[in-house]
């Protein structure tokens, strides 16, 4: 045996194997380091090869020379188990201590014996409300709701109130100050009395941002423990105010939309229809067609007979459920809330304080910290994968670099929310001006990435979505009815195909799928699309058999 300078637990052996063939008595010698880490049927393989070994010795080598890799290694635990007995004995090692460490790593190791694990305060604030909301509380819980949705819409009033007159009293400072212009005012003057106005509305848009935030985290923290409470009352059978603690009552009282005009909503168009898809075993789907706008359905419903009030029972009650809603929007490249049907989305959100999902502005953050980190990602590998070829490919590269916080047409990014009227999920779709034209085809990124949005539907429980059938919120001159038409066909037949792939997908769950037209379209138009869609899904009819005696 060799020896180790300063490695006392590594020990080298000698396996000795001796064998006949024909006349001659030979003896193979291996010399091995224990504890042996290399795989035994390696170490064998190799020693054949390596010594040209008669194959008729192969399996007593190998059982030879895994029993003495056996006993050897046994031989070392039992000297290192004699070791360790011997330093307790001695008192080299405090046995309070090395029990402590042999208990503890027990319950780490052994499941009957560990602590379970702790459910977090959104895992158990969701199973706390979903319990409520399917009990005679759940009225409580939505007038309370209902409640802050008031406060927090009085909040916006003033808001909006104080915005206005201060842009009215800049606004006539402003021709003041047009009429001197040339006169004992210069531009500079009138320039730097703009920048006064810029600043002092960014002051006060600052002010009511902050306001707002703070009331709605408070509501948020507010609500979240009365519920928590109201469920641990509920649970004590012999707790007497718990009659008190439920009677949340609506604040009954009208609200003003759009300072002080009341808007007429134009007559609504719906037709449904019942379609079965698939090969075999088919699947019966609801289909709407409906001209409405898309925020219609997160916007929070006015019952004027009762006062303000959130009609939004059903919504509630599938919020944790795998019944739930999402609906299409469709975005330009950039991750914000600023423009457009963003703007207005992100306006109808903060209305009313979410209570289970972060606020719309922290979700679209962490979306834009994810494509940034998707983006470089992606950057790397392609410099990696192709390199500097040529200066196009650096033209596009640098291209791709100054706009790595957008996202490309046909990607889409996900927001969650609980505080809207008919939905839980918002898919934003990115589309460009191409959308518009009349050529589109059945590959356009738009009509992909919708494909990805209904596969998205079916690993996360959404069986209602509402999608834009003509790809846009809004009609403009080009769009002619031939090519209202014609995107319509487009959108249906691929969504039907989309629909039949399903069922490989989520093994055939029927969902409702609603087409929304923009509600600017003429009602001629509508009836030609209602009539289009059963020609398309070959809507299931009733037969009607008649006898003739």
């Amino acid at each position: 045996m060799k020896s180790n300078k300063g490695k006392a637990c590594t020990r080298e052996r000698d396996f000795v194997y001796k064998f006949s063939a024909g006349n001659q008595d030979l003896v193979l010698t291996v010399p091995l380091r224990f504890p042996v880490q290399e795989n035994i049927n390696h170490l064998h393989g190799r020693l054949i090869l390596l010594h040209n070994l008669p194959c008729f010795i192969e399996n007593d080598l190998k059982q030879l020379l895994n029993k003495f890799i056996e006993e050897e290694t046994i031989k070392d635990y039992d000297r290192e188990a004699e070791m360790a007995l011997e330093a307790v004995k001695s008192g080299k090692v405090d046995i309070n201590q090395l029990a402590d460490t042999w208990a503890k790593a027990y319950k780490e190791t052994t499941l009957e014996y560990a602590k379970p694990e702790e459910t977090s305060w959104d895992e158990d604030f969701a199973d706390v409300y979903h319990d409520l909301i399917h009990s005679p509380a759940s009225e409580t819980l939505l007038n309370l709701e209902h409640n802050y949705f008031v406060s927090i819409s009085e909040l916006i009033s003033e808001r909006d109130v104080e915005l206005k007159k201060l842009r009215e009293r800049q606004g006539a400072e402003m021709d003041k100050v047009m009429q001197e212009l040339g006169k004992s005012l210069t531009d500079q003057d009138v320039n730097s009395l703009a920048a006064q106005h810029f600043e002092s509305q960014q002051d006060l848009e600052n002010k009511w941002t902050s306001e707002l935030k703070q009331s709605t985290a408070i509501q948020k923290q507010e609500y979240q423990e009365w519920v928590i409470k109201l469920h641990q009352d509920l649970k004590n059978p012999n707790n007497s105010s718990i009659s008190d603690e439920i009677k949340v009552q609506p604040q009954l009282r009208e609200s003003v939309e759009g300072n002080g005009r009341i808007y007429e909503e134009q007559r609504l168009l719906e037709e449904s229809f019942t379609i079965h898809l698939g090969a075999q075993l088919k699947t019966m789907h609801n289909l709407r067609l409906l001209r409405a706008d898309m925020l219609d359905f997160c916007k929070h419903k006015r019952n004027h007979r009762s006062g303000v009030k959130l009609h939004r029972l059903q919504t509630a009650m599938s919020l944790y459920s795998t019944s739930l809603c999402g609906l299409v929007l469709l975005v330009d490249n950039r991750i914000s809330s600023y423009s457009g049907i963003k703007r207005d989305f992100a306006t109808v959100c903060q209305e009313c304080t979410d209570f289970h999902f972060p606020g719309i502005q922290e979700q679209l953050e962490i979306v834009q910290k994810v494509v940034l980190k998707a983006r470089a990602q992606r950057s790397s590998k392609s410099k990696r994968r192709h390199g500097n070829k040529n200066s196009g490919n650096e033209d596009k590269s640098k291209s791709i670099e100054r706009n790595q916080s957008n996202i490309l047409p046909g990607e889409f990014y996900i927001t969650r929310h609980s505080n809207l009227s008919e939905i839980h999920v918002a898919f934003h779709l990115c589309v460009d001006d191409n959308v518009r034209s009349g050529n589109i085809t059945a590959r356009d990124p738009a009509i992909m990435g919708l494909r990805n949005i209904l596969k998205v539907c079916c690993t996360h429980d959404i069986t209602t979505i509402s999608i834009p059938l003509l790809l846009v919120h809004d009609m403009s001159e080009e769009m002619t009815i031939p090519w209202c038409l014609k995107r319509a066909e487009l959108v249906f037949k691929c969504v039907k195909g989309f629909m039949m792939e399903m069922a490989s997908w989520d093994g055939g769950i029927s969902r409702t799928v609603q087409f929304l037209v923009p509600h600017t379209i003429s009602e001629e138009m509508f009836y030609q699309l209602s009539n289009m869609l059963p020609q398309i899904f070959r809507v299931s009819s009733t037969l009607t058999l008649t006898s003739k005696h």
